[in-house]
């Protein structure tokens, strides 16, 4: 009997090992894809920010009577 208790405790013991191993590995892919996508906002952002400063100096030079 006891050694169907200790197998038990043993396979219940490498369960949670390999439990723990998979959340971590989860957890690890979830922060490399918040990391990326962080990064593309950001890439987005800049994008946006040159083209609004862009469209801002094209209306700034329509509208200047400096000729």
């Amino acid at each position: 009997m006891a050694d169907s208790s200790q197998s038990l405790s043993y396979q219940a013991g490498e369960a949670k090992g390999q439990a723990q191993e998979k959340a971590s590995n989860l957890m690890d892919k979830a922060s490399d894809t918040l990391q990326s996508t962080k990064e593309s906002i950001q890439e987005a952002g800049q994008q946006i920010a040159a083209k609004a400063h862009g469209a801002a100096d094209a209306v700034k030079d329509a509208t200047t009577f400096n000729k």
